[in-house]
């Protein structure tokens, strides 16, 4: 099952995998009958809870899980299923560790009536305390390499201060929560035939969430492989990975791009 594609229903195949096997878990499901592929998918909340409890079964104590999801609006009222998941996942044990803002550019004309909406959210789930966090350091602060003005201190339990002297900045500081990327054709992927695909992650987040929660050598698992994004990042991060999708064309897709990038690996070595 390890590095390999497989086609069929997540939570069936989901069933077949050990407890406490995987690492991390990077997805999005489908969502309030956002894009095409609801037509393909049978996808409701009772179907959602049966998906989540596998994903907490087969995640290892201290793995995360990074669950991509945005909301539809209908008649001028969100929905707010994200949320309703959100919370469902936390009944069963997950933590909501951190909620990360995925900002989108170029996500198509505005609305007459409402802001542009622009984001989506990222929910960080962990099985207990995440046993690897890897804060990624590229905000660059505007201060970098110089002294501060004043001597740093410290307040101390019994409220005295202790004098640290003058401190560096560094050059670069951990980003916050929310992360933007250009996404769209040309943008989210190098791979041509991924666009096929209606809603493909941008292969940054996908590697900036690998890269965060997971080491060299981790197993990493999509339960909706989608266009696999997920499965080639991983590939390129040298993690293990487990890509599972029901829908033959988005399958088709992702075999493509998995044996490119697995004969660019072999070239490389």
């Amino acid at each position: 099952m390890i590095n390999k594609l497989i086609k069929g229903d997540n939570i069936e195949i989901m069933k077949s995998i050990d407890e406490n096997y995987v690492d991390l878990i990077i997805t999005s499901p489908p969502y309030d009958d956002l894009r095409d592929y609801e037509k393909k998918i049978n996808w409701n909340f009772e179907i959602f809870k049966e998906v989540a409890k596998e994903m907490f079964r087969v995640l290892k104590e201290g793995g995360v899980c990074v669950w991509v999801v945005g909301d539809k609006t209908t008649a001028g009222n969100k929905s707010l299923t994200s949320f309703k998941q959100c919370l469902y996942f936390q009944e069963l044990g997950f933590k909501v560790y951190d909620i990360i803002i995925y900002e989108k550019s170029g996500t198509g004309p505005p609305h007459p009536n409402r802001y542009f909406n622009a984001f989506e959210y990222m929910f960080i789930l962990s099985k207990g305390k995440p046993k690897t966090v890897n804060l990624l350091k590229d905000k660059k602060n505007r201060y970098g390499g110089t002294s501060t003005f004043s001597k740093v201190t410290r307040r101390e339990k019994d409220g005295s201060l202790t004098d640290k002297g003058k401190k560096i900045i560094n050059e670069y500081g951990v980003r916050t929560n929310i992360w933007r990327y250009i996404n769209g054709k040309g943008f989210s992927s190098t791979d041509e035939i991924a666009y096929k695909h209606p809603a493909i992650f941008p292969e940054t987040l996908v590697e900036d969430h690998i890269k965060s929660w997971s080491n060299v050598g981790d197993i990493v698992l999509d339960p909706f492989g989608g266009s696999g994004t997920t499965a080639k990042m991983s590939i390129k991060l040298d993690r293990k990975w487990i890509y599972i999708e029901k829908v033959e064309e988005y399958y088709k897709i992702a075999k493509e791009r998995i044996n490119n990038i697995s004969k660019i690996k072999t070239k490389e070595i």
